[in-house]
This record gives C-alpha cells, sequence and structure tokens, in this order.
C-alpha cells in the first residue's frame, strides 16, 4: 500500500506552499511523523510531516516549486510493497505464484461473503 503526500494547509489561511528543501531523499525510510520536507507558507517555513511508513518513492515537485493545497507532492511505500516488486523483479516464477495465492484468497473471500449472506 502506497502513502500519498499532499502539500497540507499548514497554517489557516494557506492556499499554496512553496517546498523550501526536501529533508528526505527517494530512498530513504520513513516513519509516521517523520520531517520530509520545509514547506514556506504564507506565514513561515513549517515542516511537512509524513503521514505514513515506508519508504519514499517519488518526490514529485522539485525544490523552489510552489504547488496548491491538496497538489501531490510524494509517495511513501510500504516496506512489504518495496520486498515484493523486488522479489518478483528477482523470481517470475515466483510472482505468478504470489498471483495465484492472492487470487485464490480473493475468491475465497468472495464465497465466505455470499454464503453468509441472510436472505
Amino acid at each position: 500500500m502506497a502513502t500519498k503526500v499532499f502539500m497540507e494547509a499548514l497554517s489557516p489561511t494557506m492556499e499554496e506552499g512553496r517546498l523550501v528543501k526536501w529533508l528526505k531523499q527517494e530512498g530513504d525510510a520513513v516513519k509516521s511523523g517523520d520531517v520530509l520536507a520545509e514547506v514556506e507558507t504564507d506565514k513561515a517555513v513549517m515542516e511537512l510531516v509524513a503521514r505514513g511508513e515506508g519508504v519514499l518513492r517519488a518526490r514529485l515537485i522539485a525544490e523552489g516549486s510552489t504547488a496548491a493545497v491538496g497538489a501531490l507532492v510524494g509517495v511513501i511505500a510500504a516496506v512489504l510493497t518495496i520486498l515484493l516488486v523486488r522479489k518478483a523483479a528477482e523470481n517470475k516464477a515466483w510472482l505468478v505464484t504470489v498471483i495465484c495465492c492472492l487470487a485464490t484468497l480473493l475468491a475465497a473471500g468472495v464465497r465466505m461473503y455470499y454464503a453468509l449472506q441472510i436472505p
């Protein structure tokens, strides 16, 4: 699962922010609450913090760029997602096995859902 990093309203009147400096690099481990970047608001320079855990996979705006509140500025990928992608890249047969297992679990879940329905 990925966590989207949005430009947050860091002050009550903020409509856009200028990303002053990224404090985390792509590939860095991130914990919820870690400071990702410094953002200049209409009043001061504030900290943009992570709202999820994993690895910073993408920084979508450059330092010095301005983004509206709510704009997507980065992506944090869950560690499990990264491990699965790496394993799949190493071994295609492993990926097929995982997909088949997930499909089987999904089908079982659907059957269980309908079996528990009360008319």
